[in-house]
Order: structure tokens, then sequence, then C-alpha cells
């Protein structure tokens, strides 16, 4: 009977320390990523020979910037508000910009399957290496 009490005891402190740690992995993970990415793209700016490639680093300006990189206006980026066309604009935009970089514009489509559910997941490392390589590999 005592050990039922304490190990109730004891399990109602685990879960919400667990759950916290769970919490505190994902702020980790979250943070990690987005300065990753913010860095991809500065680099990526800095070498498409852009004069503001920190603009990579603030949110929301981040999605003005892929149509400036890919030599298009920077009011097009108010069409990644749009559902549907943000799709379809943003694989424009990126496939303009890797061809810039001397990359195959194809690899932009890796970037609409992130819009598919359940298959997003799946690609979030393909996504991810693809940014990298742009970012910091040459092609000659």
């Amino acid at each position: 009977m005592k050990f039922s009490i304490i190990g109730k005891a004891i399990g109602s402190e685990i879960f919400p320390f667990l759950l916290g740690l769970g919490y505190i992995f994902l702020l980790v993970l979250f943070i990690g990523l987005y300065v990753y990415h913010s860095f991809a793209w500065m680099t990526i700016a800095k070498k498409l020979k852009y004069k503001k490639p920190w603009l990579a680093w603030i949110p929301i300006v981040q999605l003005f910037l892929l149509p400036i990189l890919a030599k298009k206006h920077w009011t097009y980026g108010f069409l990644f508000l749009i559902p549907l066309v943000n799709i379809v604009f943003i694989v424009i935009c990126l496939w303009k910009i890797f061809e810039r970089r001397k990359y195959p514009g194809e690899l932009s489509l890796v970037f609409a399957a992130v819009m598919v559910p359940f298959v997003n997941i799946f690609v979030l490392i393909p996504v991810l290496i693809i940014v990298g390589l742009v970012a910091w590999y040459d092609i000659k």
C-alpha cells in the first residue's frame, strides 16, 4: 500500500518534469534551425552580391528577401501570404535563385513538398541539406 502512494507521488512529479524537458528541447531545436536557416540565406545573399544580406535574420523580412534574390521586385513577397499561391511562388523564386548559384532549378520542387501534409516531416532534412549546399558549396 505504501509503495503505490509513493509511486503515484513520484509519477505525478516526473511527468511535468519530462514535459518541461520536451519543451526546452523543442525550443533549442527551433532556435538552432532558425540560426542555420538565417545564416544560410545570409550567405546566399552575400554570394549573389546583395547589399543587405543581414535582412535574412529578420523573420517577416525574409519573405521579401527571396523575390529580391530572384531578381524580382520586393513587393512580390506579399504573394507568400496567399495560400496555394505561395507554394507556386516559392518554387519560382527558388528556381531562379538556384540557377543564379549554378544549381539545377529543379531542386526547388523539393520545397513544394514541405507544404504536403505527412510528407513534410520527411522532406525537412533534404531541404536543410539543399539550402546548406547552395549557401556554402560553390559549383564551378
